[in-house]
């Protein structure tokens, strides 16, 4: 995939890393954290119209709050994809490893969020 090395999945990944580890949050619930941001903005990549997706992190009490805006206003629904398939497991993934995520049509495109609740 070309879009592995962008500098914004790099520098979105960093910033979350480090903010996450700055308010004290664990390792494991960090990794969750960034592999979710990963799919949020791969696809926004793929299906979103979008190279740079806005990233934004929020830390509201104790729960963290990630929101990645692309253009498209198509909203993402998730897939069953067969046990063969490449594809279509990314909202699966974000569900299992946050505590809540969701869209929100904007005037331009939409944003896709998750949720982590619990920092230490």
């Amino acid at each position: 995939m070309r879009h592995l090395n962008s500098p914004s999945l790099t520098l979105s990944r960093e910033a979350l890393r480090e903010a996450m580890a700055r308010a004290g949050w664990p390792p494991s619930a960090i990794a969750d954290a960034e592999l979710a941001l990963v799919e949020l903005i791969v696809n926004a990549w793929r299906h979103g119209e979008t190279t740079s997706p806005v990233v934004l992190i929020v830390f509201l009490r104790n729960t963290l709050r990630v929101t990645v805006a692309d253009r498209s206003a198509t909203l993402p629904e998730p897939r069953n994809p067969s046990a063969l398939s490449e594809t279509g497991r990314g909202l699966q993934l974000v569900k299992g490893l946050t505590h809540r995520w969701g869209v929100e049509p904007q005037k331009l495109g939409k944003t896709v969020w998750f949720e982590l609740d619990g920092a230490a």
